[in-house]
């Protein structure tokens, strides 16, 4: 496994690059298909920040999805540590809910996800025409919000529910959109308490 080192606005020394090697040779028992791990050290100059000013991020490239972590502390070994710490639960997570996926448990469906979802009340009294509207860029805003602050486009590559939560653990989300390789719908996979998922599907209409 090859282990890449880069630091921003910080120097990083052969010590710390070895240190770095021999611990994060420890991710090769959670997934020996891990070709190359890239580690970017950067520094925030801020004051305020001294507790978290030196970030870790860790990129993963395999055989199968790319993984990523990152970490904040006081400095590079302690940030190093935490960011490891939640790659390999990610990595833990995703193994888990793979053999979950396989046998053990069943996807919940929408309609039980959404049961215990109170209906709307057609008396809902009516919003109020007098509210406020703003533009924010391309987008009309009611009142106080919603504010969309990034906006992302991804390539989409249809895949089966049960990549699909693998990726979703890999990241780190509570969620993944994707397109269902089988009903080729758009559709988002979601955590729920404990090992419980759910999953969302949009029937496109013509």
């Amino acid at each position: 496994m090859e282990v890449v080192v880069t630091g921003r606005q910080i120097e990083v020394s052969e010590r710390f690059r070895e240190h770095v090697s021999d611990k994060l040779s420890r991710l090769e028992k959670h997934d020996q298909r891990i070709m190359r791990v890239q580690v970017e050290v950067s520094v925030e100059r801020n004051p305020r920040q001294t507790d978290r000013s030196t970030r870790v991020q860790l990129t993963a490239f395999s055989k199968g999805p790319v993984i990523r972590a990152e970490a904040s502390a006081g400095d590079k070994m302690g940030a190093l540590d935490l960011a490891l710490d939640k790659m390999q639960s990610q990595m833990r997570r995703a193994a888990d809910r793979r053999r979950v996926h396989r046998g053990r448990r069943t996807p919940e469906s929408v309609a039980a996800a959404l049961a215990g979802v109170p209906a709307l009340d057609a008396s809902t009294e009516a919003v109020d025409e007098a509210v406020q509207e703003r533009q924010v860029g391309p987008i009309t805003v009611t009142g106080d919000g919603p504010l969309v602050v990034r906006e992302k486009t991804h390539p989409a590559t249809p895949m089966a529910l049960d990549q699909a939560l693998y990726e979703m653990e890999l990241v780190g989300h509570d969620f993944f959109l994707f397109v269902d390789k089988e009903s080729e719908r758009p559709s988002v996979v979601y955590r729920r308490k404990g090992y419980d998922y759910g999953v969302i599907s949009l029937d496109v209409e013509d």
